[in-house]
């Protein structure tokens, strides 16, 4: 499914409470970036991004610079035992932004997507309640 696509199937998607705001953006070399905020979540957005082989799905959590400096091995650490129990999602670095994310091939369903975006989103969420103590406020 092309991102334009999803976009516009997102956008008048609802089922169970849940809706979608999708706005294509450009993104670096020209490649298209699907920004997605599921029910309102507009402080962690998900970037979409499509290669020939699959739907990357990624929200930015914070940056380096807001982690408390004596605890950034714990947090590192802790980011790694919660990998396993976090369904669909995994924890990465992109620069200086810790990030969580999902990947699905380009051959998903919709509801695939949708499900990925939702629980992406969820799990967004309950990563930062799991690692406040290791981040400035």
């Amino acid at each position: 499914m092309e991102l334009n696509e999803l976009s516009i199937k997102l956008a008048s998607f609802e089922a169970e409470g849940v809706s979608f705001e999708s706005f294509l953006i450009a993104g670096d070399k020209d490649q298209e970036v699907l920004q997605v905020i599921v029910d309102g979540n507009d402080e962690l957005p998900i970037f979409v991004t499509q290669t020939d082989e699959q739907l990357l799905c990624i929200s930015y959590l914070f940056c380096e610079a807001e982690i408390k400096a004596e605890l950034k091995d714990e947090l590192n650490e802790a980011l790694l035992r919660l990998n396993v129990p976090i369904p669909l999602s995994a924890f990465a670095k992109v620069d200086d932004r810790y990030a969580i994310f999902g990947a699905l091939s380009v051959n998903s369903s919709f509801d695939d997507i949708s499900h990925e975006l939702v629980t992406l989103a969820d799990n967004a969420i309950d990563s930062l309640d799991a690692v406040t103590a290791y981040l400035n406020e």
